[in-house]
């Protein structure tokens, strides 16, 4: 069972290797991308100011719903997570309107900017021109420092982590689509081969080719742009793993039954297009309607971003992303589950 292993083991991978244009796009696709992210958002927009709300929005003074603030609403419990954004530069302010208390950033100048449009409009409310708002006096502020977040140190876990969405996929349920397109699948039937031993093969030749080229990409972008990383190398490798085995294991199951391969790509595509859309590759899902976001948890690409941004952010260990992986696990369990019942030869 071993020697048929690593036979299939190395066909595949060597398979993989001697395509050189598909190898080359695993590799350049995701630099590209991050490189470009780095370049066309390297510097903060100065237009938008990004305000978290803590608790009611009762109280809160006019001047924060003006067009130019962007509201996040955070609940009164998660009043130390807003902190956390203010201080990477991700909020603008922080308030707190139940509280009659507001935060700002004192070494980012558009934290400054928003507290003195802020105070201009307590200010206004003091001299009796709006009774209905507090006073500046009857208002705490705090201060918060901290190292911003570059939108590119935000984005590349959502961007290799979509790689890694394309390659598991379309590198395991396409290509196994096309051998049974092609009848390899129904020759390798005749072989003592167990199936067992053909998709384990195949799944371990992809993790081993993902894992690398991930390695590669993340290594080779982050000598060039110097990404924050908080968290362990060591976590965030177990996070990657795990999240790849999940995503070969969805792979897996698009490979189980179809034999065109028009109709598998086409039923790929419409999974993979809400799943970049709604699992926060390319923006957060803060502002977004509780349905949306509760919708999104359903993608494994959701938990293994999040995972991920946790400990390249904000230093998280296993312990902390638990939720994650647990959900990451469990829908491993499933899809394999679902794949072995689906699987046929032919």
């Amino acid at each position: 069972m071993i020697r048929q292993f690593l036979a299939i083991f190395r066909a595949r991978s060597m398979e993989f290797l001697r395509d050189r244009g598909t190898f080359f796009w695993n590799l350049l696709f995701p630099i590209v991308l991050v490189a470009g992210f780095a370049l066309a958002f390297g510097q903060p927009d100065e237009k938008v100011f990004k305000i978290g709300v803590i608790g009611p929005t009762t109280g809160i003074p006019a001047i924060l719903s003006s067009p130019q603030f962007q509201q996040v609403p955070y609940p009164a419990d998660q009043e130390a997570e807003a902190l956390k954004k203010l201080r990477q530069h991700q909020l603008d302010l922080a308030v707190a309107p139940a509280q009659h208390r507001y935060w700002m950033n004192a070494e980012s100048g558009k934290s400054i900017l928003a507290e003195r449009l802020l105070a201009d409009e307590l200010k206004l409310a003091a001299s009796s021109m709006n009774p209905s708002t507090p006073a500046l006096s009857l208002w705490a502020k705090g201060a918060v420092t901290g190292k911003p977040i570059r939108y590119v140190d935000w984005a590349v876990p959502g961007v290799i982590s979509m790689n890694m969405l394309f390659s598991c996929l379309f590198g395991v349920g396409y290509v196994l689509v096309r051998y049974r397109k092609n009848g390899v699948l129904k020759r390798l039937k005749a072989t003592p081969v167990s199936a067992l031993t053909f998709l384990v093969a195949q799944a371990v030749s992809r993790l081993v080719i993902v894992l690398g080229t991930v390695v590669v990409v993340y290594a080779g972008t982050d000598f060039f742009l110097h990404f924050t990383m908080n968290g362990s190398y060591f976590d965030l490798l177990l996070v990657t793993v795990l999240g790849i085995v999940c995503l070969i294991s969805l792979g897996l199951v698009f490979a189980a039954r179809f034999r065109s391969e028009e109709l598998a790509n086409g039923l790929m595509n419409l999974l993979t297009f809400p799943m970049i859309v709604f699992s926060g590759v390319f923006f957060s899902l803060e502002g977004a309607p509780a349905p949306v976001r509760a919708a999104a948890e359903i993608f494994p690409l959701t938990h293994l971003i999040h995972a991920e941004r946790q400990i390249m952010l904000n230093g998280a260990g296993l312990l902390q992303v638990a939720p994650d992986l647990g959900a990451l696990a469990l829908m491993t369990v499933v899809f394999l589950a679902i794949a072995a019942w689906l699987f046929k030869w032919e």
